[in-house]
């Protein structure tokens, strides 16, 4: 790297001698850390539900989301997974997501593309950290950067990834602990040994734990140091203006909580002109490894970095697995939000529970303890099914005991019985539809990025609350799909605390809580929602000059 620091890399190529597209990533999980071995119950899921995914392989060289050059190298690819420094075989200083990071990647592009093996256009490729990355150093426009594909990569260091409506995400904090201080560099035999080398695949050398402390930032600390959108959050966040780069970003309907919001709004706001939407269901990981992913994928690559204008000429713009309740179904699109959509209004009546086309007729209230479970409205039967794909958003007006109060929404699906449906989300088993969240002391709202279907809110300034006057509240619900069935009905939550499905989705080996329905992406740090301030009654009120409702993005049959 520029300060002379050295970070090490995995190569695989060609056997052939030859020029090769490049695709590369750039992370902290340990390039010599098998899947099998660092995420056993993803891997297990993964690979006993679609036998695809380990099917022309040797599975020695899978690891945890990143493409398989058992499959790559033969298409006449060259991979190379890079260690980000402090992590794996790479020494320094861990900063995640920092400026001095994502200068690293930039350099390690510029490296690949003039290597001798390398026909000069090098392709980004990976899930989560390894999507995230490409859009911090697509801003930057290292020349040897062709294409990326951005699998389930959130974007917005703020909204996307730490702060959910204004409201500590606890993730990043437990992430850090879980699956980066067990690959750092240094750590010696606990680090455990490659698959395919049998060498420590977090370096020779060996750190005590004072030396490996001070070898890494205090992830989550940092976080709740930054409460607000400032320059530690802007300089991890993408500059959509500069992303000129062709890229494939895919979603997961199930990604809420971070991914999701980053890859629609990447599509949207990137000033790429070659730019393409996916968006799929399952696990967090799965499709990236699938045929149906792999090979979507492939055609892209060979598009943007083998100049085969064949394999992508007529891919639609927006390629969505439209979510039923028991399968999903393919469909095309021209552009997202899509351009059918018909906007639909369902009106809040606190006073009956209800969610319908009618407002109110006399001003009605709902109160309920301001970290509770908090109040539904149920809507009607519905008289045939009815798609809802698209962003989502709820105008609320809210009132607090207090200075101050959280908003949690969430809708679901419910069968004429009233039981509840819930869908195989990214991470758990047992998730809602959609979710958002506000602090109504950030109801701030950027005037400029804001349209009615998606609140966009500064973040920049606190705006406290008067203790029993109403404010309005403009709440962001994350991008969904569902085909609600005939009879069912949509009930919409508004809580103070984060949704729960009352069904066990049990622990995956590198979470630290139970999945109960929002996964890992958690809001329950006390240092962030002291009792004082949050501990309070919310109150909901509608009717009169106060206008509560939910847009919904209704698709046309």
């Amino acid at each position: 790297m520029d300060d002379g620091l050295v970070l090490r890399a995995d190569v695989f190529r060609p056997l052939e001698p030859g020029q090769y597209p490049i695709l590369m990533t750039h992370g902290p999980y340990a390039k010599g850390l098998a899947f099998q071995d660092g995420y056993p119950s993803a891997w297990k899921t993964m690979a006993d539900g679609h036998p695809d995914v380990t099917a022309g392989s040797s599975n020695l060289y899978q690891n945890w989301e990143v493409a398989d050059p058992g499959k790559w190298v033969p298409e006449g690819y060259a991979l190379i997974r890079v260690d980000s420094r402090g992590c794996g075989t790479s020494p320094g200083y861990i900063d995640h997501f920092s400026p001095r990071e994502t200068r690293d990647f930039y350099e390690c592009i510029e490296w690949a593309g003039v290597q001798p093996w390398s026909n000069g256009k090098v392709g980004l490729n990976g899930v989560s950290y390894f999507g995230i990355n490409q859009w911090q150093v697509a801003s930057l426009q290292p020349p040897h950067l062709a294409a990326m594909c951005i699998w389930e990569g959130a974007a917005d260091f703020y909204r996307d990834m730490t702060h959910h409506g204004g409201i500590l995400s606890t993730f990043w904090a437990n992430w850090s602990d879980m699956q980066v201080r067990t690959v750092q560099y240094g750590i010696g035999e606990a680090g455990r040994r490659s698959r395919a080398t049998g060498q420590l695949i977090c370096g020779d050398e060996l750190l005590d734990e004072a030396a490996l402390a001070a070898s890494r930032c205090d992830f989550g600390n940092e976080i709740f140091a930054h409460p607000l959108d400032d320059e530690y959050h802007r300089e991890r966040s993408p500059d959509w203006s500069k992303i000129t780069v062709p890229f494939l970003t895919a979603a997961n309907w199930g990604g809420q909580g971070l991914h999701t919001r980053g890859n629609f709004e990447g599509f949207i706001r990137a000033a790429s002109n070659d730019k393409w939407l996916e968006a799929h269901g399952l696990e967090h990981w799965t499709h990236f490894y699938t045929d149906y992913g792999r090979k979507l994928q492939l055609r892209f690559f060979d598009r943007f970095l083998k100049g085969d204008s064949a394999s992508w000429q007529d891919e639609p713009p927006v390629r969505l697995q439209v979510r039923h309740i028991d399968r999903f179904e393919e469909r095309g699109e021209k552009d997202w939000p899509i351009p059918s959509t018909q906007w639909t209004k369902l009106m809040l009546d606190p006073g009956r529970g209800a969610l319908g086309d009618d407002e109110p007729a006399t001003a009605t209230t709902g109160a309920f303890q301001a970290m509770g479970d908090g109040i539904s409205f149920v809507g009607q039967p519905m008289a045939r099914q009815c798609e809802i794909t698209g962003p989502l958003a709820l105008r609320l007006w809210v009132s607090s005991t207090t200075n101050d109060a959280d908003i949690f929404a969430t809708l679901r699906v419910f069968t004429a019985d009233m039981q509840e449906v819930t869908f195989q989300g990214a991470i758990d088993p047992h998730t809602p539809i959609a979710q958002g969240w506000l602090r109504a002391s950030h109801r701030k709202l950027d005037a400029e990025l804001s349209a009615e279907w998606r609140p966009y809110h500064t973040h920049d300034e606190l705006q406290p609350l008067k203790p029993g006057a109403p404010v309005c509240l403009d709440v962001e619900l994350w991008p969904t799909s569902i085909v609600v069935p005939a009879s069912a009905r949509l009930v919409l939550t508004v809580r103070g605390r984060d949704y729960d499905s009352g069904k066990s989705g049990g622990k995956q080996s590198n979470f630290k809580n139970e999945l109960r329905g929002c996964g890992p992406f958690l809001h329950d740090d006390p240092r962030d929602r002291p009792d004082d301030v949050f501990g309070g009654t919310t109150t909901i009120h509608c009717g009169d000059s106060h206008e509560g409702w939910l847009l919904l993005p209704i698709i046309p049959e």
